[in-house]
């Protein structure tokens, strides 16, 4: 490794944002510097990934934290930084609109590692974020604690020029806590839960009814990235809890949500692989119920739309169907009415034998304060509108 030269620099103001602060910025620009996997599992709403290390590199660095010593591990951590942090900060300029000079990256770099880890810790003093113009948009950068990672970062920035540069305080541990503060300190609004069989358009009517009462739903389904089902990951990608609860609580404060009732579509406590947190949970247990009807055809009709729209679905969903026909019942040749093109007659079979018999035990004992057609989804979005609208859930 290049010697650092000798360092006269001053100490590198940090300035700091907490992630309240963060989150009522809803201009800021705000880049994970986490590795791939990290941000995959989950991140703050609108975050750009540039890693300051990749998965194997932090793995490295990790390991040689742990057995070796800090030094160590923060000498070859630099090492793999001096390769890539010119790309870094051109990737950052690139995504957040800003002009940064370049040409004295590395340069930098070496002038605040100069010393090792400990003289690094030293220099760098956290502040709270004063933004020279108001109406400025912040670049804001995070990593797991908010330590060495983003605020070495956010200093090199701070000596490249870039005036308007802040990390998060707590990085996005911090941001995670806050998370799951606010779901369980959610106090819920009347709401009501829109209940059918498989198939009646549950989904489609919820969405026709946002339209309608823009913030007035939580679309649970979308925010698992799953149909709740046997074969509900189909077509759609799967969400980590932390990632579901943060979607949830991102809907939560938005505007919008409608005083006159708040609405969902039933689901069991657990969607797909997520569990809905208890707040919510317990909102929709005490919830008014609205049974959605529809025809066997119909219900066929959505389900094939649902799972057939897309043609390169089908793999998956060939796949997903082989493990069903197992485990439902054996007799039953799915996969082969699949390939037969009888997609009808296999969805039929699917409703008879494995989610009609379901859903009926589910919904055992409860009580339903309206019962409509939902054959067009539109016209009962609007009768639950009006419903709402007269004051139901206050009676």
């Amino acid at each position: 490794m290049a010697s650092p030269p000798a360092s006269t620099a001053p100490r590198a103001r940090v300035p700091m944002l907490t992630a309240p602060e963060v989150l009522r910025a809803p201009q800021a620009c705000i880049i994970d510097l986490r590795t791939p996997s990290e941000f995959a599992q989950d991140h703050l709403p609108g975050a750009h990934n540039l890693p300051l290390l990749s998965d194997a590199e932090r793995a490295v660095v990790g390991l040689l934290y742990k057995q070796d010593s800090p030094e160590t591990a923060f000498a070859h951590g630099l090492e793999r930084v001096l390769d890539t942090i010119g790309e870094l900060v051109a990737g950052i300029a690139r995504v957040a609109g800003l002009e940064i000079d370049g040409t004295r990256v590395r340069e930098k770099v070496l002038e605040l590692a100069h010393g090792g880890i400990e003289s690094l810790q030293s220099q760098l003093d956290p502040v709270a974020f004063a933004p020279q113009q108001e109406d400025a948009a912040p670049v804001i950068l995070h990593c797991w604690r908010g330590g060495l990672r983003s605020m070495s970062v956010v200093a090199l920035l701070g000596r490249l020029g870039v005036e308007c540069v802040a990390g998060l305080e707590g990085g996005y541990r911090a941001y995670r806590k806050g998370v799951i503060g606010q779901l369980a300190g959610w106090q819920a609004p009347p709401a009501v839960v829109l209940r059918g069989l498989t198939g009646v358009g549950k989904t489609l009517v919820l969405r026709e009814l946002e339209s309608l009462r823009p913030g007035s739903t939580i679309d649970l389904e979308k925010a698992a990235g799953h149909r709740s089902s046997l074969l509900g990951m189909v077509g759609l990608e799967p969400v980590s809890q932390k990632a579901f609860d943060t979607r949830l609580a991102r809907r939560l404060r938005e505007s919008g949500l409608a005083s006159e009732g708040l609405v969902f579509e039933g689901e069991s406590r657990k969607v797909g692989n997520v569990i809905i947190p208890a707040r919510i949970w317990e909102a929709m247990g005490g919830a008014a119920n609205i049974l959605l009807t529809a025809g066997r055809e119909r219900r066929i009709d959505v389900l094939l739309e649902d799972y057939l729209a897309r043609e390169q679905d089908r793999p998956h969903l060939r796949q997903q169907l082989a493990q069903v026909e197992r485990r439902i019942r054996p007799e039953a040749p799915l996969v082969q009415w699949f390939d037969g093109g009888e997609e009808r007659k296999l969805v039929g079979v699917l409703l008879d034998t494995y989610y009609d018999p379901l859903y009926l035990h589910s919904e055992k004992g409860k009580s339903y304060a309206l019962t409509l057609d939902a054959t067009d989804p539109r016209v009962a979005a609007q009768t639950i509108d009006q419903w709402l609208s007269a004051g139901a859930l206050q009676l």
